[in-house]
């Protein structure tokens, strides 16, 4: 491309500036790029797991060559922190709205219940990783990703706890905390979308059996 200067009026010849940095349909494809990439990950990592997984058949999938492959996403790790930190960051956001909202206790719990079943099944794919292949993240990635699950965690433990102290909830141990989450979580491993149960049921059933067991009085907070 030539460079030759360019005549102004009454004043020197001046070369055109160069502008720096991508343009901005390079950097909109920069971003599909990532997201191809990120999106065939998902898949692979769900399939295959974590050390199943290499990073040509990352490639292969999202039809990027390795070289740019790298230049993307840096590691192989580094794409499943991403995957991981995304996926919680959306649990952790909706977990503290209906955490420090004016609902009581047990409704707090009822929509927390709610917000994380419909999470978990619209991300399974991801929750499927996360059980199976978070402690291949080590190191500052790994704490951090810890962080933001004890994040949620505590997000729940503050509803039980002020739940308690107004005498609603029989109990607010963290056994019963975790145990909760755990079992919530699982539902991603026999979740059928046409299995005659709607996320929205799912949530109600199991929002049900679980306040039954740690509400103090029999009252309509534990229907639905």
């Amino acid at each position: 491309m030539s460079t030759a200067p360019v005549r102004g009026t009454g004043g020197p010849d001046v070369a055109p500036a160069r502008r720096r940095g991508r343009p901005p349909a390079a950097e909109s494809t920069a971003g599909d790029t990532r997201e191809r990439i990120v999106r065939a990950a998902v898949d692979l990592f769900a399939e295959k797991g974590f050390h199943g997984t290499g990073v040509a058949e990352i490639g292969d999938r999202a039809d990027v060559q390795r070289g740019a492959l790298y230049y993307h996403i840096g590691s192989k790790e580094e794409l499943l922190w991403q995957i991981l930190h995304d996926y919680i960051q959306l649990m952790l956001v909706d977990a503290e709205r209906i955490a420090a909202g004016t609902d009581d206790p047990i409704s707090k719990l009822r929509k927390l219940i709610h917000s994380h079943v419909g999470l978990i099944i619209d991300h399974r794919r991801e929750v499927a990783i996360q059980l199976r292949d978070v402690t291949a993240l080590s190191g500052e990635r790994g704490a951090q990703l810890q962080e933001l699950r004890d994040r949620v965690q505590h997000c729940w433990q503050r509803v039980l706890d002020t739940g308690h102290a107004a005498g609603l909830l029989r109990t607010n141990d963290h056994v019963v905390t975790n145990s909760v989450l755990g079992m919530l979580n699982m539902v991603t491993f026999w979740y059928r979308p046409h299995g005659g149960h709607s996320p929205a049921e799912i949530a109600d059933l199991l929002a049900t059996t679980f306040l039954d067991g740690v509400v103090t009085t029999t009252d309509n907070h534990t229907k639905g």
